[in-house]
């Protein structure tokens, strides 16, 4: 299977963003001590910390398909509550991993044409 790439895109409600710094960090420590197939995870904040932008870069679907269940529910839900939250998963995911990406976010891209 091949590389996916995930783009996710915050714009926090007023007053969220020390939520968001405190959940992603917590967001970070799981990919660190427990995800196994994920090879770049960056978090980026905007000067006024109104947005950020977290760059996921997964080996594979089953890889993914782990940093979802590392993750939790709960701990996605909270991430959520701190803003709208758009974004893309771009590759070619299993079946598995297509058939929970069949809502409006994030929305998937297959590959068209790359080196």
């Amino acid at each position: 299977m091949a590389e996916l790439l995930g783009v996710a895109r915050f714009t926090f409600f007023e007053g969220k963003a020390e939520d968001f710094k405190r959940l992603s960090a917590q967001c970070m420590e799981v990919v660190r001590t427990k995800d196994t197939g994920t090879l770049q995870y960056e978090i980026f904040l905007d000067e006024e910390e109104a947005s950020a932008v977290v760059i996921e870069r997964y080996r594979d679907s089953e890889a993914l398909l782990e940093h979802f269940a590392n993750i939790g529910e709960e701990l996605m839900a909270a991430m959520q509550e701190v803003g709208t939250l758009e974004g893309e998963t771009l590759g070619d995911p299993s079946p598995e991993l297509r058939a929970m990406l069949n809502g409006p976010q994030p929305r998937l891209l297959s590959p068209f044409l790359s080196l």
